[in-house]
């Protein structure tokens, strides 16, 4: 079962997003900074929405989609930002159920599509990705965190 996170099951999956951090080696993990952050996607959020997915009570992964726009569309579009499964229910539908779930989501939300990047030698996501109806992208992803200080 998939359900929004709000303030009621907040809780259940801060030790999820720990563990999704680590995966990505993250070096300030801080459980209270993800409260604050987290808490401000749900179902009325413009922002987007948290979602997690919970099978005989147990919560078993998360998605996070963000909204933002795009200017060659031009339109708004949802980022899946954020998807993890526990390793137990990895290769199990859990991440497929999540992504779909994703992208109705978005779609009711007037966005004209779903996207996302991931690790290249996050090889349990590329596989799920890849047995989608998904379009690898040849886009480069940049991250720029200033101007460089020359000595």
């Amino acid at each position: 079962m998939i359900e929004a996170v709000s303030p009621d099951n907040i809780e259940e999956i801060l030790p999820m997003i720990r563990q999704y951090q680590e995966f990505y080696k993250v070096a300030d993990i801080c459980d209270s900074r993800n409260r604050a952050f987290f808490s401000q996607f749900g179902d009325s959020s413009p922002a987007g929405c948290q979602f997690l997915y919970r099978d005989n009570g147990v919560v078993l992964g998360f998605a996070t989609v963000y909204f933002s726009h795009n200017s060659t569309l031009p339109a708004k579009v949802g980022i899946l930002n954020d998807l993890y499964c526990v390793e137990a229910s990895r290769g199990k539908g859990v991440g497929r159920l999540l992504v779909e779930h994703c992208y109705t989501y978005v779609m009711r939300q007037g966005a004209a599509r779903l996207q996302w990047v991931t690790a290249p030698d996050n090889e349990p996501a590329n596989k799920l990705y890849q047995s989608m109806n998904t379009a690898k992208s040849n886009w480069f992803f940049y991250a720029y965190n200033g101007p460089s200080i020359a000595e």
